[in-house]
């Protein structure tokens, strides 16, 4: 029971200490890329290539994850991570309970077939248990390599470990590997098994989304890394990082 006191206080206190913008941008990148990962990419010609839309908020989450871990460290970072599955999962719900409600969705009055729409948006917001539990799975686990890993090659750096050459490697070289990991539990627990997407698709899909999202990454990299420089000199979430050291020394 102590234990259990000690972690909701810690929970709390950390909840606390991370600006609220960042909170927010996460949780609300964490729903939309579920919501999104519900459309796939018309690709063309190119059946070997598979993609959804989730892509392009994805790396949103990472970049927050990344300025998390660096600051208040990788439990932390991950700590933020499954509160964000959590507000996700309760959505998933409201947005289910949503679909069943009789009415008219808006497109209905520009289309004008209503049963197609209705069914259509229905399905689409409501979702499915295997798109949920795909990309819940997906996202924890991705979440715990990306933060321990980033924290583990940040101390790889002794020099200048608050650097910004620190900084870009211990992210890109994180977000690479747990971008990968994501993309491809989601589509073979999801994807392979339900849409008919053969192994091949599912590795060109992780592989490529990918490299999609590490490019957003290094654009923004310098963005992150400023905000961690200004968390670092005005001593924000400091009663935390406290809080966590006088455990340490104990």
């Amino acid at each position: 029971m102590k234990k259990l006191k000690e972690s909701i206080f810690e929970l709390r206190l950390l909840l606390k200490s991370v600006p609220a913008t960042v909170t927010s941008i996460f949780v609300v990148a964490v729903f939309a890329m579920n919501l999104l990962a519900n459309k796939s990419i018309n690709t063309g010609s190119w059946t070997w290539l598979a993609l959804d839309t989730g892509i392009i908020v994805s790396w949103v989450a990472f970049l927050c994850m990344d300025m998390l871990t660096k600051h208040f460290g990788p439990k932390a970072a991950t700590q933020i991570s499954l509160f964000a599955i959590f507000v996700n999962l309760v959505m998933c719900l409201l947005l289910f309970v949503a679909s069943k409600i009789g009415g008219v969705w808006g497109a209905y009055f520009d289309l004008g077939e209503q049963a197609v729409v209705n069914d259509g948006l229905n399905i689409t917001f409501g979702g499915t248990w295997y798109v949920v539990v795909g990309s819940t799975v997906a996202f924890v686990a991705s979440a715990i390599v990306n933060n321990f890993m980033n924290f583990g090659i940040g101390k790889l750096f002794y020099r200048n470990p608050d650097g910004f050459a620190a900084y870009a490697c211990r992210t890109y070289v994180s977000t690479a590997i747990a971008q990968f990991l994501d993309n491809l539990i989601f589509a073979l627990i999801v994807s392979h098994f339900f849409f008919g997407w053969s192994v091949v698709q599912c590795l060109t899909c992780a592989a490529t989304g990918m490299l999609a999202e590490l490019v957003c990454e290094v654009i923004f990299s310098p963005l992150g890394f400023l905000v961690c420089k200004r968390w670092q000199r005005d001593n924000v979430g400091q009663t935390y990082l406290d809080y966590c050291n006088s455990k340490i020394t104990k």
